[in-house]
């Protein structure tokens, strides 16, 4: 079978290989990829890749083979499935535990869009607890996690002030619920009770800044790739007593929360956003838009057909 495997060249980040195809564990199945959609972050980890390095972590497509143990999905199944490793292939393996059923509404395509940056979504929510009434500064807000995590809030009562660079992303984040758009944290007119921060840098500290008294900031990312520094002063004349919290979506069993945002979308109250489909010849040119932040939303790949 042929797979995608990194080359630690930024102009052209992975290649193709032959690679045997994998032999699931007892708890795995065996899914023929039709779609996976690649991660930022994953770019990131591209441009000095560990040795033996199998990327690929959002997957959809056909159960080939069941789980030898009995659990999960038959064969012939359509399914999402969210693997620590290995989906940019023509196979690949998924934990029962990190798979879920796809409805017959629901294509292959807008499924590979999910696992992560959804699964990372509603575990923000959650960690940000009941949030009708409260105000929300998210940064970021025009990558996948942002799209998500905008819709979910704001159909949750949330009152979302989205931070993102341009008005036309800005524009899409307004369609899916964001109270106000700016395109920096400073022009935020605050306070907010939740600060969800992604880019790091100075926007860490100038989100931190808007807080209400006793306000929480959830530290999720640093996609800016600038460490971030607060001054320990600087909050006292402001947001006293806050809340830093540091976040990382990572943690199985997945299935679970596949099959949440399945339902959602299912029922029209969340939408796959993906700025790009293309077929995965063209894997090197869309990671290197999606690191250079040329994609709004998430990116799609697709192996033969797909529905």
């Amino acid at each position: 079978m042929r797979r995608l495997i990194p080359t630690g060249d930024a102009a052209r980040p992975v290649e193709f290989t032959q690679d045997a195809q994998p032999t699931p564990a007892p708890g795995e199945v065996l899914v023929k990829v039709e779609a996976f959609s690649p991660n930022r972050g994953e770019t990131f980890l591209l441009e000095k890749p560990e040795p033996g390095l199998k990327p690929g972590k959002d997957v959809a497509g056909l159960v080939v083979q069941a789980a030898a143990d009995g659990s999960g999905p038959p064969a012939g199944t359509r399914v999402v499935g969210h693997p620590a490793m290995g989906g940019w292939a023509e196979y690949a393996t998924v934990p029962t535990h990190s798979v879920a059923v796809l409805p017959n509404e629901i294509t292959t395509v807008q499924a590979a869009a999910l696992p992560l940056a959804g699964i990372t979504a509603l575990r923000l929510l959650r960690t940000a607890g009941a949030v009708a009434g409260r105000r929300i500064l998210l940064t970021g807000a025009a990558g996948g996690v942002g799209h998500y995590l905008t819709e979910l809030a704001a159909s949750a009562g949330a009152e979302v002030t989205a931070v993102t660079a341009t008005a036309e992303r800005g524009a899409r984040l307004r369609e899916l619920g964001a109270a106000a758009i700016v395109h920096d944290v400073a022009a935020a007119e605050g306070p907010f009770d939740v600060a969800m921060e992604s880019t790091g840098g100075g926007a860490l500290a100038s989100a931190l800044a808007r807080l209400v008294p006793g306000g929480t900031l959830i530290w999720f990312g640093q996609a800016g790739r600038t460490p971030a520094t607060v001054d320990f002063f600087d909050l006292l004349a402001g947001p006293e007593n806050a809340v830093i919290r540091h976040f990382h979506y990572a943690g199985g069993p997945y299935g679970g929360d596949l099959a949440t945002l399945l339902r959602l979308v299912a029922g029209g109250r969340l939408h796959a956003e993906i700025g790009r489909t293309a077929d995965w010849s063209r894997t090197a040119d869309v990671l290197v838009d999606l690191r250079e932040r040329r994609i709004r939303g998430k990116a799609v790949l697709t192996i033969g057909a797909s529905r």
